[in-house]
């Protein structure tokens, strides 16, 4: 291999696949992965997806190139959001799928989402360590006498049917709704299900353009909000929706072109599952919970604790059979999606509960997130994550209610509570407060907080 070793290794993460192109992921480089991955699996049918980036077609051609040398054949779904991938994986019963996408990365980058049969994830402990060990040292299966084919198939009307699922559009109101999909994936999904649907579309970036002309689509970050926000404003919208890259996530702004924190919609969305999945478990992830669980616990469902992260989140839900399971973090999942995230579906039921109720979204949601607000997701670099955690703890020790070791470290108190858990890939520490209806107590615990990391370094 000429890259090298090191740099290419560093491109297998956690959940998946993401490096620098070309010294960290290049064609060669994806032809390896999709010998190895056929290799690991013994795959007789995959499906291939990519988003808009610019190297993502050649990148998938080089994948499949791979694949097929193993003897497998592939489905080419061509531009897609990811998460039609785990749509065509479980609708069409393959024994797995593979995305080509960097999601929100810089444009220099990009990388591949794995699942295998039934959508199931392929993560560091699943399977992508083994596919690092054998693209770096070229051991595969020898190529079959018997290539692989590749046949193109477009999925978009059976899985905008499924998306349908998931509401009554009878039930909707003629809402205008402005929707960035900030020339990422969204956009051709979008124009095929608007036409079936009462909404008014104000539609922002809406072409798939992977040379980002508007910035990287990562609504996440403060700065990549305002063209939500002022196009809201302007149209006098009833809600507005901005997608990441490869349209696995999506984010929400209420009329008045607030941003809401994904914290709130967990909540807002288990609420609706329950409605017609009375008695249901919801998953959700340790890292703010007060406002999930009393919600959850008040529509008479059952509140289930998962590690944070897809592959953690989708084999919990399927042990518990959860109807839902939402992290803050915008990555929301379905049981009937073959548990995995969607960025299509939270909106569509978002914009049902919004016509159903009659009210602003405003007012749907700021009852929440006064009497439990948040401090946002704070990163801290940290040259040792781990003493810096055992340290925060021993200081708090014997004036908690509560500890538990779930994902890092989440301390309770009588009316406030924190999480704090070391980063996967880099020596970064990220934090979580949410108090009771205190926002000055968040404010004080979060500069405390912070200030105890800064010395404990």
């Amino acid at each position: 291999m000429s890259q090298s070793t090191s740099g290419v290794r560093n491109s297998f993460k956690a959940y998946d696949i993401r490096g620098r192109i070309p010294d960290e992921i290049n064609e060669e480089i994806a032809f390896k992965i999709g010998r190895a991955y056929a290799t690991l699996l013994k795959p007789k049918k995959v499906c291939i997806g990519r988003d808009v980036r610019l190297s993502s077609e050649a990148l998938s051609s080089a994948i499949a190139r791979g694949v097929n040398a193993q003897g497998c054949d592939v489905v080419d779904i061509g531009l897609c959001p990811t998460e039609m991938v785990y749509f065509a994986t479980s609708h069409l019963d393959l024994d797995g799928g593979i995305m080509v996408t960097a999601s929100h990365n810089p444009m220099d980058y990009n990388g591949m989402k794995l699942v295998r049969e039934k959508s199931k994830p392929i993560s560091g402990d699943s399977g992508i360590k083994d596919i690092a060990n054998m693209v770096v040292n070229d051991e595969f299966d020898s190529e079959s006498d018997h290539r692989g084919q590749i046949s193109q198939v477009d999925l978009m009307n059976e899985y905008v049917d499924h998306l349908l699922t998931y509401v009554d559009v009878s039930r909707m109101a003629s809402l205008k709704v402005v929707a960035n999909c900030g020339n990422g994936c969204a956009g051709p999904v979008l124009k095929k299900i608007e036409s079936r649907l009462p909404l008014r579309f104000v539609n922002v970036f809406p072409e798939p353009d992977g040379r980002f002309p508007n910035g990287i689509p990562n609504p996440l970050l403060p700065e990549n909000r305002q063209g939500t926000v002022d196009a809201v404003l302007k149209h006098n919208a009833d809600f507005g929706i901005a997608w990441d890259g490869d349209a696995d996530r999506c984010f929400f702004f209420d009329e008045t072109g607030e941003f809401l924190e994904g914290y709130y919609l967990v909540g807002f969305l288990a609420q609706e599952f329950l409605k017609t999945n009375p008695g249901s478990r919801i998953v959700h992830d340790p890292r703010l919970i007060w406002n999930t669980v009393e919600i959850i616990e008040q529509n008479g469902g059952t509140a289930v604790m998962s590690k944070a992260g897809h592959a953690f989140i989708k084999e919990r839900m399927r042990v518990e059979d959860a109807v839902y399971g939402g992290e803050m973090s915008a990555h929301h999942y379905f049981r009937d999606f073959a548990y995995c995230d969607s960025g299509m579906i939270p909106w569509l039921v978002l914009a049902q509960a919004v016509s159903a109720a009659g009210k602003p979204l405003s007012e749907l949601v700021r009852s929440r997130m006064e009497k439990y607000p948040v401090s946002g997701e704070i990163n801290r670099t940290v040259s040792d994550p781990h003493s810096v955690i055992s340290r925060i703890e021993s200081h708090y020790k014997g004036s908690e209610i509560g500890t538990d070791h779930i994902d890092g470290l989440s301390m309770e108190f009588s009316n406030w509570r924190f999480n704090l858990r070391p980063s996967n890939t880099e020596p970064v520490i990220r934090l979580n407060l949410e108090t009771r209806n205190d926002k000055a107590l968040l404010e004080q615990k979060t500069l405390e907080l912070l200030s105890l990391i800064e010395s404990f370094q």
